[in-house]
Parts: C-alpha cells; structure tokens; sequence
C-alpha cells in the first residue's frame, strides 16, 4: 500500500533523525496541484494511553462524495522515538505506516492530524508521510505549530494566510461559521489553495474533517479496548 515513495528507516539517534530531516525535506513537492477530485480520501491519527508507552494508529479511508468509511486499519504499539519537539512525525511514522500497508483501498489523498510545511523545519508528519507513501498528503492542525495570522472572517471558508517570518507556510482555514478556524498545510504533491478546498469538502457539519474524526474514534476505541 506504501509503495511508490521512499524507503522508511527508523532514526536510531536524534542527530540521526535531525539528519534524515534534512535528506529528506527537499524530495517533499510543495506546489501540486494534486487531485481536486479524489475518489477516496484517507485520514491518519493516532492516541496514546496516558501512560504514554502506548499507541493505537488508525487509517480511516472515505469515499469522497458520501464521506462513508470504506475502508480501515489500526495498529497498536509503542512510540517509535523519544518526545523531541520537531521530530514527533518520527514516533508515529512506523505504526502509521504499517496501518497503511493493512488497507485494502489505495487512498487517492492523505488527510494527517498535524502539518506538513507549517514546521520548525519545513518538513511535519503530512510532509514525511507523503514522500515516503509518494501519495498526495495535507496536514490539518487543530492548534499552530509555528506561525502568525490575522482571525480569518467569520464565515465557514474564509481563511487567511498562516506566516512564519516572510515566509506562507499555510492557511488559517473557517470550516465553520463562527468557530475557530483549522489550520491548514502542504504535506506532498499538493498545491495549498487545493489543499484547503479538499478540508472544505470534508467538513460539512463539523469543524474537523470526517477523515481525522472517523481515524480519531477508531484510535481511541481501539486502544480503549487494548487496555481493557
């Protein structure tokens, strides 16, 4: 299911990963267009127990007109890699990849629980996935990892542009009218205008995407029965 990219090593050292991020980054296509139809949209999230030593990933795939879940997987393990801000995508990467490679239904899009280009270094968990599944992939923040803005209005598709320093590296993104807005990013062979048109079409009643809320549940659910 995760062919077509880039081979998956995990880091065995911090510098090690700080390293593969910079290999890595400049493989990450940035400008698109990517597909404006997708037949089939997948969404990608994972919990933790409270201990923190355990994880669930779970990949809910959804038909893109009807948002019902055609397909889905999850894997339950441990964090792959120590907490080291700018490199989280490294203690995720491993189990999402293998919920990835239980799916039946080849996704047309990624839809991450995170960000793509709208990281420290320019490279988040939307990014890495993408290049190393070669599937178009976007990262759809609940919170800012790096950045500033201006409110976007207040209306469900008004949205402004996401800057660190000089640079736009997303879009603060109103998915629905009056509550506060998601924030979007570029992972890999996605234009950001499409990127935020793709949110839009999966949020047509909450303010989250249908890809991160039926990815969330299953997550949750499964690792709530794994602890059981």
């Amino acid at each position: 299911m995760t062919g077509g990219g880039l081979p998956y090593v995990p880091p065995g050292s911090v510098a090690e990963a700080l390293r593969v991020q910079e290999e890595v980054r400049p493989l990450a296509d940035l400008a698109g267009p990517g597909p404006t139809a997708p037949a089939t949209v997948a969404g990608l999230d994972v919990a933790y127990a409270e201990s923190g030593d355990r994880l669930a990933a779970a990949v809910t795939v959804l038909d893109a007109r009807t948002l019902a879940v055609v397909d889905s997987a999850v894997t339950v393990g441990r964090p792959a890699f120590d907490y080291v801000p700018g490199l989280f995508a490294f203690r995720e990467l491993p189990a999402l990849l293998d919920a990835l490679d239980r799916l039946t239904v080849r996704p047309d899009l990624l839809v991450c629980d995170g960000h793509g280009l709208a990281h420290p270094r320019r490279f988040g968990l939307a990014c890495h996935l993408g290049v190393v599944t070669g599937l178009p992939a976007i990262g759809v923040g609940k919170t800012p990892l790096v950045g500033e803005w201006d409110e976007p209005g207040p209306r469900r598709g008004e949205s402004s542009p996401l800057r660190d320093g000089d640079e736009v590296v997303g879009r603060v993104l109103r998915t629905r009218d009056g509550v506060k807005p998601v924030f979007v990013s570029v992972g890999h062979r996605m234009s950001l205008a499409n990127a935020a048109d793709r949110v839009l079409a999966l949020t047509p009643r909450y303010r989250l995407p249908e890809t991160t809320r039926t990815a969330d549940r299953l997550c949750r659910d499964v690792l709530a029965a794994a602890s059981d």
